[in-house]
């Protein structure tokens, strides 16, 4: 375990069909697209809880904060429940970091590719950088974690575009942070994603 046991965040939007995982809907229709995404938050949830105590995790939820997935959620596994503020994406990341004492970790909830072990190896790895962040194949990151509040990783980021990695690698480079990327990996959003999770990660 590391020294100093971070605290993880997660990010998840209410399962409201025609408002997550639109990208899915293609494949799926709005309902099904809604399925989905709920089925991913709860591997994402159920893989934190295998890998941090439960008092160490907060979900933040959006779009529905009464809705029943996160009350059943929060029954089962035990973890806080927080609302996302408003702004981008950065300043929610940055709110959830800076809101627990210590160091942090975001993830987002369609990362089905960021195991508990990779969550284990991302807390060990704030014992010796300042940044830990796991690089997405389409340009984003699946997880950032800090040990302290660098707020300049958060500001003028192409949020939602394939630039987000690089322009934080910039960043991390400008302000002369030391940084770790244990691993690439990649999120669901279009449905060649969706089918690639359920053919190789989905159990049988």
């Amino acid at each position: 375990m590391p020294a100093e046991q971070p605290h993880l965040h997660l990010l998840a939007k209410a399962p409201l069909p025609g408002q997550a995982k639109t990208r899915l809907m293609p494949l799926l229709g709005a309902e099904g697209a809604a399925v989905a995404h709920a089925e991913l938050v709860r591997h994402c949830v159920a893989n934190a809880c295998r890998a941090l105590p439960a008092e160490s995790i907060t979900l933040w939820t959006a779009l529905d904060h009464a809705h029943p997935l996160f009350g059943e959620l929060g029954a089962h596994f035990g973890i806080a429940m927080r609302a996302q503020p408003e702004g981008d994406l950065g300043a929610r990341i940055r709110h959830a970091l800076t809101s627990t004492p210590g160091p942090g970790m975001v993830m987002g909830s369609d990362c089905p590719s960021v195991t508990n072990d990779l969550i284990m190896t991302c807390a060990q790895r704030l014992d010796s950088h300042e940044v830990v962040l796991l690089p997405a194949e389409d340009g984003g990151y699946g997880l950032i974690g800090t040990r302290h509040d660098y707020p300049g990783l958060f500001e003028l980021i192409p949020w939602g575009s394939d630039q987000v990695m690089a322009a934080t690698r910039q960043r991390i480079e400008a302000l002369g942070l030391r940084a770790s990327y244990p691993a690439t990996v990649w999120d669901v959003d279009r449905p060649a994603d969706w089918q690639r999770w359920k053919g190789i990660l989905a159990p049988v």
